[in-house]
Order: structure tokens, then sequence, then C-alpha cells
């Protein structure tokens, strides 16, 4: 887990050209819209797109924060770029078992994410314009996992 000096840092680093890819001034972004998981040819595209990037999410999901879900979640990987490790952690969920332990790892890393968060806007109360939308986000996200579970493992696909 990451404390919150660093996460300081990481928010420090950015520049207004990277915080604007990821929806930046928080209005609403294109990718804000609902998205129906069935539009994406596969289901690592859908959860990519929604789990992973942060104007979606709220939560920016780094390699070594993949690395330490799939720990958590019972898999191994080793470092390689951000997407194919995530489609490394979905290979490891074909299972519905291994995905909801996925899900769950994903759950506590946001919510770790989100205290973090509640910290900078507890201790810097103006933050709260910054920080809220992404905790409103990661909240919706959050809530999606169920629909995951039960849109790509329906038990009654024979």
């Amino acid at each position: 887990m990451r404390d919150i000096d660093e996460l300081r840092k990481e928010f420090n680093n950015f520049s207004d050209k990277n915080f604007a890819q990821f929806g930046g001034d928080g209005q609403q972004c294109a990718s804000d819209e609902e998205v129906d998981l069935q539009d994406y040819p596969s289901y690592t595209e859908a959860l990519y797109a929604k789990l992973v990037a942060p104007n979606v999410s709220g939560i920016y999901i780094s390699r070594w924060d993949i690395k330490d879900i799939a720990s958590a979640a019972g898999d191994s990987m080793a470092i390689h770029p951000r997407k194919r490790m995530f489609e490394l952690l979905m290979k490891y969920g074909t299972s519905k078992e291994n995905m909801q332990s996925i899900l769950y790892a994903l759950e506590a890393h946001m919510e770790n994410k989100i205290d973090i968060y509640n910290e900078f806007i507890d201790g810097y109360p103006t933050s709260k314009e910054v920080f809220q939308p992404k905790i409103d986000k990661a909240r919706k996200t959050i809530k999606l996992f169920p629909q995951i579970i039960e849109e790509y493992f329906n038990d009654d696909i024979v």
C-alpha cells in the first residue's frame, strides 16, 4: 500500500496536460456517459474501460496497483505495460470465484484511495471540489461490481 506522501508526490507531478486527459477540470467527459458493458467486444475491454480509466472510475490504477490487486486475489504477475497486466489479471479471473476475488481486492484498493482522498478533504477543505467527484466516481464503480459478476458469469448460460 502506498502512503499519503507518495500520493501527494504523484498528485504534484501531474501536469495540466496530463490532468486534462483524465477529465481535468471536473467537467463531464464523454466517457462519463453510461455505457453498457455488453457494447464491448470482450469483457476485458469493457472492464478496462470501466475500471482502469481514472476519468471513469475516479481512481488511477498503476501497474504496481494491478500487481498488488492480483496478489491480494491470489495471482502472481510480473510488471508489464498496464493494459497487458490488466489482461493477465482478467485471464486469472475467468472463473466466477477468481473474478470475485479480484473485485474484492479492487474494492479494497479503491476504498484505500477513497480514505486518502478523504484525508485530503479533511486536512484541506478547499480540495473537496477536486476529490469529491473522484470519490463519487469510485463509489459508482464499486456499485458496478455485482453487475460484472452477473453479466459475465451468469449461471444460466450453458
